[in-house]
């Protein structure tokens, strides 16, 4: 983990307490955030079915279950 100006422990392009506080499901520009991956990547992994955790496709859109995302992250509780 890197430490942020404001000395809140950061993980991958996300804060830990962000991280916490996101809803049962999230759309796939957050779990990019959260990842550090950049929006062409995350979708192109996710269309391929390589994106690192779960992937739900729900008609045109992505989402991706948080707790699933939180467990790849190592904050599961």
């Amino acid at each position: 983990m890197r430490e942020s100006r404001t000395t809140r422990p950061v993980v991958k392009g996300m804060a830990k307490d962000e991280l916490l506080a996101l809803p049962t499901a999230v759309d796939l520009e957050t779990a990019n955030r959260a990842l550090g991956l950049g929006r062409s990547k995350g979708y192109e992994l996710a269309k391929r079915g390589q994106y690192p955790c779960r992937v739900l496709r729900l008609g045109s859109s992505y989402r991706v279950v948080t707790a699933e995302l939180q467990a790849l992250l190592g904050l599961a509780a």
